[in-house]
């Protein structure tokens, strides 16, 4: 690969794809490039060189230690690239490209308005600069660990379908991932009986359950902080010591929480408590009048569902936040065809650990390769949750003064002071739910965002500018 960055003339034309060097985006490059004819040429225009292969671009963060496993990620994309197919670009950058970074290194309350709030607006800048380097048709392998990995709570689903034995591999990749340490001998009969009490719970005793919680303030514990697992697993012990460690929880303490039919969010510790008293209400009436058929759904299910919602959300969310002119993003692994298609694989076999790379393995060995590089396959969450410590850490001072007079205090959401606390303690490394505070920021950031265009751009000129949430949130009794 040669370093690249973005175009001043807009996106290559042609056909594009992520190589970050794990198993979803090499498994959609090495598709792509697969293809009859040219992959990289736009369809009715004559063979040019400059679109004869497919575009394979790597993002490589320079602030990101290399204990961290970047640099093991780089060389497996790499290796991949040497395909004659494929037309490798390395995008190299720095602090500029951290989370919580604003466009064009100002502030993050700068930017784009989407229609909606959601994580990916800290990010936002980090995945625009990538993008600005690839192709018109841009291939992403966002959401493959949500569609194909097992979510925790299928343990319970298994339970129900009396397929105990299925349970064994599971258990001991998370009895692994403890270390050994003095109750990594009780971790198989810990979540076995988690999952055991699951099957056992119906769906309106789950949520009831929840919202007791909620009014007690009971989401420091064991059962919070899990926001990581609540996308999904692969059971393995590098996913869970990387969701463990970004949610602030160990990795059996953050497999138990999942293990519920919901559970308080990862932010909810830093909400007050009307607040969470008002949600522990519409729970308890979501679970004496629950939906048609939501009863009778089985916790591993409706909890998957949950969460490949929540992520095509936020997917979208992205898509408007870090959108690059003449360009369209792909997601594959979110196409309803390809869900219905992961949705048939036994659950047998995707609680097992590795599952995702055994089925993405067995993808390209049925389209012809079956050369893949060493360590192909390992979970990279643990790169993630490194560069968004580092971005916290970089750039608490501008979310501190972000927090000075929030909005969300103004909605009574939150306490300000609490809020600020919270931030520079994760900044100075105390084991934090970081996801949770990324939901805090980029609610925050779309407030202000909404509240710059309020009487301007939406209304008119002549419209009188308003506050968006001068008097508080609604009572909204019909929800």
């Amino acid at each position: 690969g040669r370093p690249g960055g973005g175009r001043a003339r807009g996106p290559a034309p042609g056909i594009g794809a992520d190589l970050s060097g794990g198993s979803a985006s090499a498994t959609l490059a090495l598709l792509a490039a697969g293809l009859p004819g040219v992959p990289g040429t736009v369809y009715g225009t004559p063979g040019t060189s400059a679109g004869e292969r497919l575009l394979a671009v790597t993002f490589n963060d320079l602030t990101l230690d290399p204990l961290s496993g970047r640099e093991a990620e780089l060389e497996r994309a790499r290796s991949i690239a040497e395909n004659p197919r494929l037309h490798h670009v390395v995008v190299a950058a720095g602090e500029e490209a951290l989370p919580y970074a604003g466009p064009d290194g100002g502030p993050l309350a700068d930017g784009p308005l989407t229609d909606e709030p959601g994580p990916s607006l800290v990010v936002a800048e980090r995945h625009r600069r990538r993008l600005a380097a690839g192709s018109a048709d841009h291939l992403s392998g966002y959401g493959a660990r949500e569609v194909l990995d097992a979510h925790p709570a299928r343990l319970a689903d298994l339970l129900l379908d009396r397929r105990r034995r299925h349970l064994l591999r599971p258990v001991t990749a998370l009895a692994k991932a403890e270390g050994a340490t003095g109750r990594s001998v009780l971790v198989p009969l810990t979540v076995y009986r988690a999952a055991r009490r699951l099957a056992r719970t119906p769906y309106r005793d789950g949520v009831l359950e929840t919202a007791r919680r909620l009014r007690e303030r009971d989401v420091t514990g064991s059962g919070a902080g899990a926001g990581a697992w609540g996308t999904g697993s692969a059971w393995g012990a590098g996913r869970a010591s990387g969701a463990a460690h970004e949610s602030g929880a160990g990795v059996l303490d953050a497999s138990l929480s999942a293990l519920a039919w919901c559970r308080p969010g990862p932010a909810a510790r830093w909400l007050t408590g009307e607040v969470l008293a008002e949600v522990s209400i519409r729970l308890e009436q979501a679970a004496l009048r629950p939906l048609p058929g939501e009863s009778g759904t089985r916790p591993g299910e409706r909890r998957a569902r949950a969460a490949l919602a929540r992520l095509a959300a936020d997917h979208r969310i992205l898509e408007q936040a870090a959108e690059v002119r003449s360009q369209r993003l792909h997601a594959p692994f979110l196409d309803n065809q390809v869900v219905r298609a992961c949705r048939a694989l036994p659950e047998a076999l995707r609680v097992q650990p590795g599952a995702r790379a055994a089925v993405l393995r067995a993808v390209l060995a049925g389209a012809g390769v079956h050369e893949l590089p060493p360590g192909w396959g390992t979970p990279s969450r643990a790169t993630h949750t490194a560069a968004a410590r580092t971005g916290l850490r970089s750039r608490v001072g501008d979310l501190i003064d972000l927090f000075d007079a929030p909005l969300l205090a103004d909605a009574g959401l939150v306490e300000a002071r609490v809020v600020r606390k919270a931030l520079r303690a994760a900044a100075e490394g105390e084991s934090l739910p970081l996801d949770g505070l990324a939901e805090l920021v980029s609610t925050e950031v779309w407030l202000r965002r909404l509240l710059a265009r309020r009487g301007s751009c939406w209304t008119g000129t002549a419209t009188e500018r308003r506050r968006a949430v001068a008097g508080g949130v609604p009572q909204r009794p019909s929800l």
